[in-house]
């Protein structure tokens, strides 16, 4: 089976097994090795991606049911020397990011979260994080990283 679909804005044509978890699809063919293959049973969040403007675990995605689709990856998030996107650099501030395997999919559910939220309370961005396991933190320091995305969509918005 062929599917044409976009992956950050570029057009990707894959042949091949239908079945295919997205995730192999971006590191194995498109060398897009941001986007963690960990669990591959939807479970730990580390593979979330963005499929048409939706937060969803390539690991979990058939690429075969991607044709016509539009796929962002955390690739896309910031460019090259380019600025990083908001919640990457508050991650970096508040020292959120550890080993770092928990991060690009942390940045996706949450970047998306954000997108209809906000004014998000911190409970809120507790809620949002289901999904998504980190194994060295607290989460403290990724809820404050958050908190402080929200807080300066607040002070300038």
């Amino acid at each position: 089976m062929t599917v044409s679909f976009q992956i950050n804005g570029s057009t990707c044509r894959y042949s091949g097994d239908p079945m295919t978890p997205l995730v192999d699809v971006l590191r194995n063919e498109r060398f897009l090795t941001g986007t963690k293959a960990v669990c591959r049973e939807g479970f730990c969040g580390a593979c979330t991606v963005h499929v048409d403007g939706e937060a969803v675990m390539s690991c979990l995605q058939p690429v075969g049911l991607l044709d016509g689709a539009s796929v962002t990856s955390i690739e896309a998030m910031s460019t090259g020397d380019g600025p990083l996107h908001p919640l990457q650099a508050a991650f970096e501030a508040a020292d959120a990011v550890q080993c770092g395997m928990c991060f690009p999919g942390m940045v996706m559910s949450l970047s998306h979260f954000l997108r209809d939220n906000a004014g998000a309370s911190r409970a809120d961005v507790k809620a949002a994080m289901v999904g998504n396991i980190c194994r060295c933190t607290g989460y403290e320091r990724i809820i404050d990283a958050v908190m402080g995305v929200i807080s300066g969509a607040r002070a300038d918005g």
